[in-house]
């Protein structure tokens, strides 16, 4: 949070008042975990400008806040395999822009090409790198790893993907497995040639 609220001009809490207020709001809220298998509780920290200004500027105030929701699988197939839509029009991020911070400009961008393909069935879409178009970059709003034998591959972060704490995990974990990580430039024909995405 710390990361995108410097970004987007924005003060913050400190590091304790937000560990402590994301432990709260989990222990108010334990009743509504899912039972194993069924789901989770979805917890998400939220900082807004809250003072009074209608302008391009930052706000001179802000309000923090945590809010939890019981949610099932966040695809409808659940663990099974998705159908995925190469988008080659439109962009979720560019150099230079704020795809490598938590914000709210990361999901809207995505919606039109989101509706698109699902309305012809897709899961979900990959999106390219916006210079070259031929790159992978993301999905919706996931980090996307192509594995092709020992090596699980993944594009770095140059500023228009998140380097957040599950893709920092997932990599971890798949070394300590074994696999080694490759971060890099990942052409769009390489999920021909991957085992599993």
């Amino acid at each position: 949070m710390q990361l995108g609220a410097d970004r987007m001009c924005m003060a913050y809490p400190s590091t304790d008042q937000f560990v402590d207020a994301v432990k709260q709001t989990a222990l108010a809220n334990r009743r509504w975990i899912p039972p194993p298998g069924k789901g989770s509780l979805y917890i998400r920290p939220l900082l807004i400008g809250s003072g009074p200004i209608l302008g391009v500027a930052p706000a001179p105030e802000y309000t923090f806040l945590v809010y939890a929701t019981p949610v099932g699988n966040y695809f409808k197939e659940g663990v099974s395999p998705l159908n995925l839509y190469i988008e080659e029009e439109f962009h979720r991020a560019t150099r230079g822009g704020v795809g490598g911070v938590k914000s709210i400009t990361n999901y809207a961008p995505v919606l039109k090409a989101l509706l698109q393909a699902k309305s012809r069935g897709f899961s979900d879409v990959i999106y390219l790198d916006s210079v070259h178009k031929k790159n992978l970059e993301e999905l919706t709003s996931c980090n996307i790893f192509v594995v092709k034998g020992n090596c699980i591959s993944t594009p770095p972060t140059h500023g228009n993907i998140l380097p957040g704490v599950t893709r920092k995990t997932a990599i971890e974990i798949a070394r300590d497995h074994g696999y080694q990580v490759e971060e890099r430039a990942i052409p769009v024909e390489e999920l021909l040639d991957g085992d599993e995405l």
